[in-house]
């Protein structure tokens, strides 16, 4: 035990050394905890922050301009934790202004969209707010910024599910083919074989296609694609690690071959599973995005990276692509983290280094 600990601390100091992977690694931290925290963070914290403001459409990023909120006599109760997970439910109205003035019992403000004079009782002038976009507004006048924070959720728990959804399969399946040999191998890598012929996105489509359109469909979709790689991986290293003599000896002492797989062997060949999980996570990312541009990834109103990219990217030729660029810088460095993160691990995990 003390070994297995030096060696799991020595791997943790060849991690540290490793600067691009060190700075990946609290980059996918970050991501995460604005990931958790999002409706915390946006300043449109409403539902997939899908406020429209059609008269401030497609504004550049640093974008202000003054708001008017109309109070509802609805009555909003909404718990805080809900508010947390799906953000805050809005019942008021929203009026972008150029101007406001109040003359007695009454509020005259100018429109931002056609520059009428509408009056509204003097006590609104209270609910009058500067309004910046930071990272502009889209097409439908929604805010880039709140809809960029929100999204992180979206493409980063669908590596999370992903993932954990391709262990659960691979690992077990994998040590099973690895450990037993003959038939059992035979039988389980026709089947991964069969699997890994058909192209991913296409089997990723017709699983969504089935399960029907949504995130968590797809969320289920891309990780029944990827236990492939893991069986794979996990297989390799079974068939290597059990002519060790420790599984030998774990034999001789009558220990059943369920506790020899997952007391003796897997946790000796865990490396290259974390170095592999962390390869699978950048592509859930990318596998999400690439179905969302398709339009059978995450549903509108929710917020994807993809699906942002595919309203706006025909505005990379009409003078603002910002639009396409922000989420597709978004997605780039994320999967660049997780590339880089698993690099250094493989490093820091190579025990003949």
């Amino acid at each position: 035990m003390n070994n297995s600990n030096s060696l799991w601390q020595l791997a943790i100091q060849k991690f540290k050394k490793n600067k691009t992977g060190v700075v990946s690694f609290w980059y996918i931290i970050l991501c995460g905890f604005i990931a958790v925290f999002c409706y915390v963070l946006a300043p449109d914290n409403s539902n997939s922050a899908n406020q429209m403001h059609v008269e401030i459409h497609s504004k550049k990023p640093g974008f202000s301009v003054q708001m008017l909120s109309i109070p509802s006599e609805e009555k909003n109760t909404q718990s805080w934790f809900n508010k947390f997970l799906y953000g805050k439910r809005i019942s008021s109205t929203e009026i972008p202004i150029k101007s406001h003035k109040t003359e007695g019992n009454k509020l005259h403000v100018i429109t931002f969209s056609d520059g009428l004079t509408k009056e509204y009782p003097a006590s609104y002038s209270k609910n009058i707010e500067q309004r910046t976009f930071y990272f502009g507004t889209d097409k439908y006048g929604r805010d880039l910024l709140s809809r960029l924070l929100i999204g992180a959720r979206i493409s980063f728990f669908i590596g999370f599910i992903a993932v954990f959804i391709s262990l659960l399969i691979g690992i077990p399946i994998g040590a099973i083919a690895g450990y037993f040999g003959g038939k059992v191998d035979t039988i389980i890598m026709w089947f991964i074989n069969i699997t890994w012929s058909i192209p991913t996105l296409l089997l990723v489509i017709a699983i969504t296609l089935a399960l029907g359109k949504g995130y968590w469909q797809v969320f289920i979709a891309v990780g029944l694609t990827m236990w492939v790689e893991v069986a794979r991986v996990v297989r390799g290293q079974v068939i290597t690690t059990k002519q060790q003599q420790y599984v030998e000896a774990a034999k001789a002492l009558g220990f059943s071959d369920f506790r020899i797989i997952f007391k003796h062997i897997l946790p000796n060949i865990i490396a290259p599973v974390i170095v592999i999980s962390a390869a699978n996570f950048a592509g859930a990312i990318l596998i999400e995005s690439g179905l969302s541009f398709l339009g059978i990834g995450a549903q509108p109103p929710t917020p994807s990276w993809g699906a942002m990219i595919k309203n706006h990217y025909n505005y990379i030729i009409l003078g603002k692509p910002y639009l396409a660029l922000i989420p597709g810088l978004a997605i780039m460095s994320l999967v660049m983290a997780f590339m880089l993160v698993g690099n250094a691990l493989r490093d820091a995990l190579d025990v003949k280094s």
